[in-house]
């Protein structure tokens, strides 16, 4: 199969719904109640001028995407991210997932941020061991902080240092000023190769 990563554009939204409509309807890993619209994550990806969205493709079909996000809004906050991930369940344990974090951390690093996040609802031990496997570790517990399908769920923050914290950080790049450099394209490539393309699905 062809492998190949690269940043989300409109036309991937659909299959991004797709992909992230069961986690919304079947578990708490999202604390969403209902699955966006199109129109709601058109309005999301515009939105992401400084933040990557990146896309895994196997065969032209999307079957995952990871992207960062802010922690807060306001100024001093800017040089921390939120991750996310999802993979479509019959393209698990392919590497697809390991190849968008690959990239899309990479790519973080190198815009000029410092610090990722992520925030798992528990008990999920296979997504600790994965952001484990990163270099992530776990930072807090709010026990008891979403209900969903019927009960309380506790939630875990990871962090990682992607850099070293400076003392006078630059502004992190824009996605649009990111891809003009030309690791933008290695970072992604390195991703990529993580996936296994010889399985079958």
């Amino acid at each position: 199969m062809a492998v190949r990563l690269r940043p989300a554009t409109e036309s991937d939204l659909p299959a991004i719904r797709d992909i992230y409509e069961p986690f919304v309807e079947q578990t708490a890993i999202t604390f969403a109640y209902d699955p966006p619209s199109v129109a709601d994550l058109e309005t999301k990806l515009r939105k992401k001028t400084h933040h990557p969205w990146l896309v895994c493709e196997l065969d032209g079909n999307v079957v995952g995407y990871a992207y960062a996000g802010p922690i807060r809004e306001r100024e001093a906050y800017q040089w921390a991210v939120e991750t996310s991930i999802y993979v479509d369940p019959e393209f698990q344990r392919r590497g697809v997932a390991h190849g968008l974090y690959t990239a899309l951390l990479d790519v973080l690093e190198r815009q000029g941020y410092v610090t990722a996040y992520a925030v798992i609802t528990t008990p999920n031990p296979a997504s600790i061991a994965f952001h484990e496997s990163f270099g992530f570790e776990r930072v807090g517990r709010f026990e008891r902080m979403g209900f969903k399908h019927d009960e309380w769920h506790d939630v875990e923050w990871w962090e990682l240092d992607l850099r070293a914290h400076p003392n006078d950080p630059d502004e992190p790049l824009s996605v649009a000023t990111a891809q003009t450099h030309d690791w933008w394209d290695e970072a992604l490539a390195r991703g990529a190769a993580s996936v296994d393309d010889t399985a079958q699905s």
